[in-house]
C-alpha cells in the first residue's frame, strides 16, 4: 500500500536543525550581541495604559529600571537578563542588557505609574493617561444665506441669496 500522506516540510526548521547540529560558534556570538529585546503587550483599560513586558529570569529589585523622563510624556522600561551559566553549545535564550521606551499621549506625574512582576511578566499601570482624551466639540460657524464671489483683479460682491 502507498502512504498517501504528504508531509510538508519547513525549510526553516531544516536550517535551524542544521546550525543546531554544527554549533556554529559565529551565529551564537551574533545572537549575543543582538542583545535581547523582551516583547511588549500594550493595552487601554479604562482611562489607563496598561503595559505587559516578557522579562523571565530577570530580578525585579536588581535588574528592572521603569523611569519617566520629557516632562512626564515618555515611560522606558530598562534592564538586563544576566546569564545564568557560562555553557557551551547552542543557546537560544537571549540575555544582555534592554531599554523599550513608550510615548505617552498625555503627560502624567510619577505617582500615576505603578509596576509589578509576576510569574516572569512586569506590569506597568499608567493612571489616567487617557482621562483627558474626551471628544471636544467645536462650534461650526456659517455665513448661511451669503457668500463672496470674485474674479482676478475684480472686487469681490456680496451676493444675497
Amino acid at each position: 500500500m502507498i502512504n498517501s500522506t504528504f508531509t510538508r516540510l519547513d525549510p526553516f526548521a531544516l536550517v535551524d536543525d542544521f546550525l543546531r547540529q554544527s554549533r556554529m560558534p559565529q551565529f551564537d556570538d551574533e545572537q549575543r550581541r543582538s542583545g535581547f529585546v523582551p516583547p511588549v503587550d500594550a493595552r487601554r483599560e479604562g482611562e489607563d495604559l496598561v503595559a505587559s513586558v516578557d522579562l523571565p529570569g530577570v530580578d525585579p529589585e536588581k535588574d528592572i529600571s521603569v523611569e519617566l523622563s520629557n516632562g512626564g510624556r515618555t515611560l522606558t522600561v530598562s534592564g538586563e537578563r544576566k546569564v545564568r551559566h557560562e555553557a557551551e553549545g547552542f543557546r537560544e535564550v537571549r540575555y544582555g542588557s534592554f531599554s523599550r521606551t513608550m510615548h505617552l499621549p498625555e503627560a502624567v506625574q510619577d505617582s500615576a505609574i505603578s509596576a509589578d512582576y509576576e510569574s516572569g511578566v512586569l506590569t506597568v499601570r499608567v493612571a489616567g493617561v487617557y482621562a483627558e482624551e474626551r471628544p471636544q466639540r467645536i462650534r461650526v460657524t456659517s455665513n448661511a444665506g451669503s457668500q463672496q464671489v470674485g474674479t482676478g483683479g475684480q472686487e469681490a460682491k456680496e451676493i444675497h441669496q
